[in-house]
């Protein structure tokens, strides 16, 4: 494995995450250190989470010529989208990130920044079918009759016999009760 050299008073900073307390990070902290890591964040959680204390402390920790590092990009983010949001951090703090399983996934290299950009497009490329195809689904289910959204929580008879009790006076909590719905189900209906 070969050592990482940062220019002037950059900082290495290492990051190592396993999924479950009966995992160890010691190897990743090993290969990180021996990569020249100077400090090694370790956290104990799923890649699942969107909210992953020590990694956030690494990406704050982050300053200009600074070097984010992983083992495996498995380590950083479970998805594309995670791993773009993650490295958009780390660029706009003008510092760099590297995977040592992974040469391609290296920002302090050109054919690095390059690979990682067109991955970016690529997921926005993606993206955009998604939300091209979720729209045209949406439009020819409602030509078929589909009625998107939630359930209603009254029937047409509930609504109607409702309407008529809130037109006759009674009053929206008390109606509310007896459907066991909120007031302001009660108020909405026409």
């Amino acid at each position: 494995m070969c050592r990482i050299y940062v220019q002037n008073d950059a900082m290495i900073y290492g990051y190592a995450r396993v999924s479950t307390d009966g995992q160890s990070v010691a190897a990743q902290v090993a290969a990180l250190t021996a990569a020249g890591a100077e400090k090694v964040f370790r956290e104990v959680a799923s890649g699942a989470k969107s909210d992953r204390a020590q990694l956030r402390r690494a990406l704050d920790s982050l300053q200009a010529g600074d070097v984010l590092l992983v083992t495996r990009l498995d380590r950083l983010a479970r998805s594309t989208r995670d791993l773009l949001n993650s490295l958009a951090s780390v660029t706009a703090k003008r510092a760099a990130f590297r995977s040592l399983a992974d040469a391609w996934a290296d920002t302090t290299t050109a054919h690095g920044r390059l690979m990682l950009t067109v991955l970016g497009g690529l997921a926005e490329f993606e993206r955009d079918l998604i939300r091209v195809r979720t729209g045209e689904g949406r439009t020819r289910a409602q030509a078929r009759g589909v009625r998107l959204g939630r359930k209603p929580k009254l029937t047409l008879h509930q609504r109607e016999e409702a309407i008529e009790r809130r037109d006759g006076g009674e009053t929206l909590m008390d109606i509310a009760r007896t459907y066991n719905v909120s007031h302001s189900t009660i108020s909405r209906l026409r």
